[in-house]
């Protein structure tokens, strides 16, 4: 038994909460158990100098947590002049799997930056931003496409979401909490597309190497997991 209590294959509670700020042009609160992140995408008709006459647009990320988020009060990173490596590597990765399944050249020249900030953390919050900000992003295109009847074809035509998946005293588990993440033998991170891509895979051994045979079984549980994901995805935009 899970110190949740839950089976092996069992993700925590997914609730997705579309449009919960007022002014940014797509917005969702994402919550997997106890980790919660309020995810907005911000739509800008300009592009960075290096993007500039290329004929496409641009995705990308930013990701916070509040001082709060987790047991103890954490620092502010505006307050130390600089961001940790943690938080530039968890940005970067959101942005990466959010251009994975958008066609910026549809999207036109303008920019869209998703925040992601973490709330309240219990293990999973990368995941569980890429998972919201798919959504945010989602919100924003439709919004594009509504004042652009011109725009026939979706920018964004794939979903994509992610889940941990790790090996806890000696047992393949799905998505895991803060305590079995901190205690875990192998800890895993998989990013997926809903018509069955890979993204991204990060799979760590923290305390014990695993087989192929254990990697692929996480990947199972993965699947298992993004399906419900994607699920709650299509519900929280209305499709």
């Amino acid at each position: 038994m899970r110190p949740s209590g839950r089976a092996p294959d069992a993700m925590r509670p997914v609730e997705i909460i579309p449009h919960f700020t007022a002014h940014a042009e797509g917005s969702c609160l994402v919550k997997f158990g106890d980790t919660h992140v309020l995810v907005t995408a911000s739509v800008e008709e300009r592009l960075p100098p290096w993007l500039r006459g290329k004929g496409e647009g641009w995705v990308t990320a930013e990701y916070g947590m509040l001082p709060r988020a987790t047991h103890t009060r954490g620092q502010r990173e505006a307050a130390k002049g600089k961001q940790s490596g943690r938080t530039q590597e968890i940005q970067r990765l959101i942005g990466r799997s959010l251009r994975a399944v958008t066609d910026l050249k549809l999207l036109g020249e303008r920019q869209i930056t998703l925040d992601c900030d973490v709330l309240q953390a219990d293990g999973g919050t990368r995941t569980a931003s890429i998972s919201g900000a798919w959504v945010a992003l989602r919100l924003a295109i439709d919004g594009i496409m509504a004042k652009n009847p011109a725009m026939l074809h979706d920018p964004l035509p794939v979903q994509v979401a992610a889940v941990s998946c790790g090996i806890h005293d000696g047992t393949v588990v799905l998505d895991l909490d803060y305590i079995e993440d901190s205690g875990a033998g192998t800890d895993g991170n998989f990013v997926l597309t809903s018509t069955g891509g890979l993204v991204e895979v990060q799979a760590t051994a923290e305390g014990a190497t695993y087989d192929d045979e254990a990697l692929l079984r996480m990947l199972r549980l993965a699947r298992l997991g993004c399906t419900e994901i994607f699920a709650a995805q299509r519900a929280a935009v209305g499709r």
